[in-house]
């Protein structure tokens, strides 16, 4: 109960806040685009640029973590893509989004806050190795299997070049691939700009969190709801069950384990409503699934912090 308390709870007070302040009128839909904007697209680059550049690459870069992590997501993929398929009779481009809403973690918004305030800030080497290549892996799947659903007339060409565009064009994964090249190449960055992107990224989560919950504040549950329990129990307890397997099966270090199991444990992220609507396909499921994923998680991710070691 005190993990509830303590760690879970602050976190889903703010978004809540950010729900309860769009519902009452308080903040506009401009307003909310505004600060999810600044958070996405400014502040939580600059967090993200900074975290990697000064990570632990031989650590970070463990492959019994990416494979524990990105092997049960793949799985869970499969599960939402084919599920939906064999027991909902859905038309394959709907169960690619489907399949991605229960590909895609909220690594960022939920994963990194809830982590940080259960073991530290510096228990984070996992979770930004995860959020390193979480884009480009889980984008490169969703593009490719809708790309692939989209023009099987127009051969592998067009569906390279879809995967590349819409993967690269992410200022998320380009703050990441920058912090890379700084780590890498041993580039010093001054201490002056340096403060200068920490004072700016720490206010990314919490304005995040805020806009997240104003963003909620638009959904409401509806369209299949037997489709939307689908992805809610392949997020929330099939991901992380299969991650904890794959960790503990090849020996992870705790402090990775840790954030991996979590980080699976999280609800989607908006990210799979934006990939719904950028191809038309199964919005309302997305939103449904990410607004009570969402808030059944609430639950859920104590149950995890209660049996993780």
């Amino acid at each position: 109960m005190q993990a509830l308390i303590d760690v879970v709870l602050p976190v889903f007070l703010v978004i809540g806040g950010g729900y309860v302040s769009a519902r009452l009128g308080y903040f506009t839909q401009t307003h909310i685009d505004g600060l999810m904007k600044f958070a996405q697209g400014f502040a939580i680059p600059c967090m993200l640029f900074l975290a990697v550049a000064s990570l632990d690459l031989e650590s970070a870069l463990n492959p019994a973590l990416q494979v524990s992590f990105f092997g049960g997501a793949t799985i869970c993929f499969c599960l939402g893509l084919f599920g939906t398929r064999l027991i909902f009779r859905r038309d394959w481009g709907d169960c690619v989004a489907i399949g991605f809403a229960c590909l895609y973690s909220n690594s960022v918004l939920l994963g990194l806050p809830i982590t940080e305030r259960a073991y530290g800030p510096d228990a984070l080497t996992g979770n930004y190795a995860i959020i390193a290549l979480h884009s480009p892996i889980c984008y490169s799947i969703g593009v490719t299997a809708m790309e692939i659903v989209r023009n099987r007339g127009d051969g592998g060409r067009a569906i390279i070049a879809a995967v590349l565009t819409s993967t690269f064009r992410n200022v998320l994964l380009l703050s990441i691939a920058a912090g890379f090249v700084v780590n890498i190449l041993a580039i010093p960055v001054h201490g002056t700009i340096n403060d200068a992107l920490d004072l700016v990224g720490r206010a990314g989560l919490p304005c995040a969190l805020v806009a997240l919950g104003g963003i909620l504040s638009q959904y409401k549950p509806e369209g299949d709801l037997r489709v939307i329990t689908w992805v809610v129990a392949i997020t929330l307890l099939v991901h992380p069950a299969l991650v904890w397997l794959f960790g503990a099966t090849l020996n992870l270090p705790q402090d990775l384990f840790r954030s991996a199991v979590l980080t699976a444990a999280m609800a989607p992220g908006v990210n799979t409503y934006i990939f719904a609507s950028m191809y038309g396909r199964a919005t309302r499921v997305a939103a449904s699934s990410v607004l009570m994923a969402t808030a059944i998680s609430v639950l859920t991710v104590w149950v995890w912090l209660s049996v993780i070691p």
